[in-house]
């Protein structure tokens, strides 16, 4: 639950600054002062800009820093700040703010590291301190990992509550005590009952020095945290009000569009652009990153020309079809490609030698993001300035691509951060950026909206990894005895590190998320971690390495459970090591009531369990044979997320994660020919249809210590969940996805 916590100023650093009538707060735990981020080039009549709370005279602008693609994180921010400075979260302005090492995100640097998230040990907590510091130095500023409340939970509260105190203040300057003024609804309210609003206050508070020693309301005096609110962007997203990065506007805007070539990565030997340039309505053909571009008045202009533009392809380095890809990865089974083994626990070849050995082998396919909204950004190139429109995880980087490509200065460059259509990890990647500033920059003045079209956007991804594994174990005396799993698959942190930052060194602990982190106690117990050669570039993926990990992992300990003879949900509760993850697990045996997975002729129960992104998630799956195919009937989740801010919209995340991951694990994969994807629409990658979507029943049990995010641990035990559920009502086993390959699905 929430603590109130006092934080003094050699812990805790205000920024301030009063420009002109306006008072701007700021939290962030650092070392040393963060310079303010927008007190430069104001204009008058503005105040400044700092870290995330900003007052007027006009009113109060709350920034919220971590981009919201979908998830809620927007209003979550909005409310943690809200709750300390006592305003309701819905009459403020939110603003992403400009990119800035003051947003940097540090819970992630430290995740990132060979332990597992359960493991609090004085190595694990002095490593992930370290990396805590190196983001605060590098001011790496970004979305995703599930880490965004749990990031920033405390210094966006503390932000509010230090705002709330300074308005205090600047209200005693009368004479009264601070200590007998109280705060309420955006006002502060003296002994006498006259309330002050905090935008009359704005001035005044400039002046003084901020409250730094302050105190964080307990749980119990919560007015909106921690109980049922609405997201600030429903009512906009139900009415169809809601402004995308793809709906962007403006006077004398043109259109583009960008062609590719159909294999990634691969160049261009020439290419004929008479036909385009013949149609009505195109401006221009223009060469960019990895092909071409169509400048037209509209976008189904750009769209048309753009297929009709003459190209001669060449081949990428790498193999050309599914079949040569699976086979890469079979062969990357050696010494020379093992990137690490994270566990290794007991003995396990003594264990296995002579005895009767266990094996599978799995599979898990290369999936699109397949946003609903495609890839767009809008850019102004003018001599002295670029402006861009667009949605993005990684506002600095985009920042820092204008940049280079201008020549022009940081403080040139105005990054306009908007909603985001979905994203499932693909706008941690700012190719689509980089080729609308390249083609904005070819008419200076003049702005131009760059759209790729559903078919660029699915075969055009970097889609999340083909990756495969091999289970190898024992049982005996009705117990798990050895589990051995060897995950191969081409480096993600190579290919995404590679083309975003610089490829870290030592271990790709994405290969084996999922696997070696999970905190069971079997006695021989290893996971090693093999980095195929590079294939077709790859991307992150909602719960990356996790959302094919657990599919192994969990679909090799169920055999192992069955073989065994055991119960699959005792046999888990008898291994488990983590206190957190044995709570889930007894919960949702409690909330499905679980007596096993014979749940009666034609039907099936499944259970698995994932330790990602920090958080321990169990899920029960209940199926049913019907003449039509496999019907799911309900879902059970349990998680603990530690304390849980904004229980509407976590349940949400829990059911949306759930449902990307069954959705993907039945009908989606991408396959290749002649390098290029075969999938090219929502008709050939279709999701968990809303008639196909079971019942829901969650619980969050909020008594892990650490808060943690919700927006992806959900999706990684789905798939074994209803894999196993399958295998109880039909006695197949499914070991590569999608499923519909093996089953059909009502």
């Amino acid at each position: 639950m929430g603590r109130a916590r006092t934080i003094a100023r050699r812990s805790f650093l205000i920024g301030s600054a009063a420009i002109l009538g306006g008072v701007a707060f700021g939290a962030y735990f650092v070392t040393r002062p963060t310079p303010n981020p927008l007190l430069e080039g104001l204009a008058d009549g503005e105040a400044a800009l700092t870290p995330f709370v900003k007052i007027t005279p006009d009113g109060i602008t709350l920034i919220v820093p971590r981009a919201d693609v979908g998830q809620g994180i927007a209003s979550t921010q909005a409310m943690l700040i809200a709750e300390e400075l006592d305003i309701d979260p819905a009459t403020a302005t939110l603003d992403p703010g400009q990119p800035h090492k003051a947003y940097f995100n540090g819970i992630i640097a430290g995740e990132s590291m060979p332990f597992p998230a359960w493991d609090d040990g004085f190595v694990a907590r002095t490593v992930r301190d370290l990396m805590m510091n190196v983001a605060r130095l590098t001011g790496s500023q970004f979305t995703g990992g599930s880490s965004s409340t749990a990031d920033l939970h405390e210094s966006l509260r503390m932000a509010g509550a230090t705002a709330r105190e300074t308005l205090k203040a600047a209200a005693a300057r009368t004479g009264l005590a601070r200590a007998d003024l109280r705060s309420e609804d955006g006002h502060v309210i003296l002994p006498d009952g006259t309330r002050i609003a905090y935008t009359e206050l704005a001035a005044d508070a400039a002046k003084i020095e901020p409250v730094t020693d302050v105190t964080l309301r307990p749980a119990s005096e919560w007015t909106r945290l921690g109980k049922p609110y609405q997201r600030l962007d429903i009512v906009a997203k139900s009415t169809g009000t809601q402004d995308y990065g793809i709906d962007v506007a403006l006077p004398g805007m043109l259109y583009a569009t960008v062609r590719a070539n159909p294999g990634r990565g691969g160049g261009m030997a020439s290419y004929s652009p008479d036909a385009a340039l013949a149609m009505q309505g195109v401006r221009s053909v223009v060469e960019v990153n990895e092909g071409l571009a169509v400048i037209a008045d509209n976008t189904w202009f750009a769209f048309q020309a753009a297929q009709a533009l003459e190209v001669d392809w060449l081949p990428p380095d790498y193999p050309a079809s599914s079949a040569e890809m699976w086979q890469a990865l079979a062969e990357a089974r050696t010494e020379e490609f093992q990137n690490s083994r994270l566990r290794d626990d007991g003995d396990v070849e003594a264990a296995l030698n002579g005895a009767t050995v266990i094996e599978a082998d799995y599979r898990s396919p290369a999936l699109a993001h397949a946003a609903l909204e495609p890839l767009s950004a809008t850019v102004l190139v003018e001599a002295d300035r670029v402006q861009i429109w667009t949605a993005t995880q990684i506002p600095a980087v985009v920042r820092d691509a204008a940049v280079e490509m201008t020549g022009l200065d940081p403080s040139q460059v105005t990054l306009h951060a908007l909603s985001a259509g979905g994203s499932f990890g693909r706008r941690l990647d700012h190719d689509y950026v980089v080729q609308a500033i390249q083609i904005a920059a070819t008419m200076p003045g003049t702005p131009i909206k760059t759209t790729w079209s559903r078919e660029e956007d699915m075969t055009h991804d970097f889609p999340r990894p083909m990756h495969m594994a091999l289970g190898r174990g024992r049982v005996g005396n009705g117990r798990v005895l050895a589990y051995d799993l060897d995950s191969i698959s081409a480096s993600l942190i190579s290919s995404w590190f590679g083309r975003i930052f610089v490829v870290p060194p030592g271990a790709d602990t994405m290969l084996v998320w999922g696997a070696f982190d999970q905190p069971y106690a079997i006695p021989n117990y290893r996971v090693t971690g093999y980095a195929a050669p590079p294939m077709m570039p790859v991307g992150s993926w909602r719960s990356p390495g996790a959302c094919s990990n657990s599919f192994f992992h969990e679909s090799f300990l169920s055999e192992l459970i069955h073989a065994a003879g055991a119960d699959p949900l005792e046999e888990r509760l008898r291994l488990i090591a983590d206190a957190d993850s044995r709570r889930v697990l007894e919960a949702v045996a409690e909330m499905s009531n679980w007596a096993g997975a014979d749940i009666g002729p034609g039907r099936g129960r499944g259970i698995a369990f994932a330790h990602t992104h920090g958080v321990p998630v169990a899920e029960v799956i209940d199926v049913t044979l019907t003449e039509r195919g496999i019907r799911i009937d309900d879902v059970w989740i349990a998680a603990d997320c530690g304390t849980v801010f904004d229980p509407v919209n976590a349940e949400a995340q829990l059911t949306g994660a759930a449902v990307y991951g069954l959705g993907h694990a039945m009908n989606c994969e991408l396959t290749y020919e002649n390098h290029a994807v075969q999938q090219t629409n929502f008709d050939a990658f279709e999701g968990m249809r809303l008639y196909q979507t079971p019942r829901f029943h969650t619980r969050l049990l909020g008594r892990a210590e650490r808060v943690r995010g919700l927006g992806e641990p959900a999706t990684a035990p789905a798939a074994p969940a209803l894999a196993d559920a399958i295998f109880a009502a039909t006695g197949q086993r499914l070991r590569e996805m999608p499923f519909n390959k093996f089953v059909d699905f009502a």
